[in-house]
């Protein structure tokens, strides 16, 4: 589904450009950052944060430009697609290691992802017979 309406394509954009600002930042953040001090924030290696940091700087890249240029414009939903998969991991690595209420922001993120993604999928119609 869609969205039809000029009111839900704007608002489908304005989620995108804020959410690409901000997965911008926290990934270019995560590839700045040295390895050594990336090792302090977390358990994990520091390797995989500069992972996800290229995961979020292509995921952020992949909500807008397909839709400015009007390029391949399915790859919009599935960059969106591969971001929740990354706030569905950073709310489980949050509830583990600092407990359910710092979780609750990426969760809010991963809902509004998988709004954009509802938003820009297109479904082919039903063919009545």
């Amino acid at each position: 589904m869609t969205i039809h309406t000029r009111r839900g394509r704007v608002a489908l954009w304005i989620t995108q450009g804020l959410l690409c600002a901000l997965f911008l930042f926290a990934g270019g953040f995560k590839l700045v950052l040295p390895l050594a001090a990336l090792a302090k924030f977390s358990p994990l290696p520091p390797v995989f944060f500069k992972f996800i940091g290229v995961c979020e700087v292509a995921g952020a890249l992949g909500l807008v430009l397909p839709g400015l240029f009007r390029i391949r414009e399915n790859l919009t939903e599935l960059a969106a697609i591969g971001l929740v998969g990354v706030m569905a991991g950073a709310v489980t690595l949050t509830v583990v290691l600092q407990g359910v209420a710092p979780a609750i922001m990426p969760f809010v993120v991963g809902l509004l992802l998988f709004a954009i993604v509802r938003g820009r999928t297109v479904r082919p119609r039903p063919v009545l017979a």
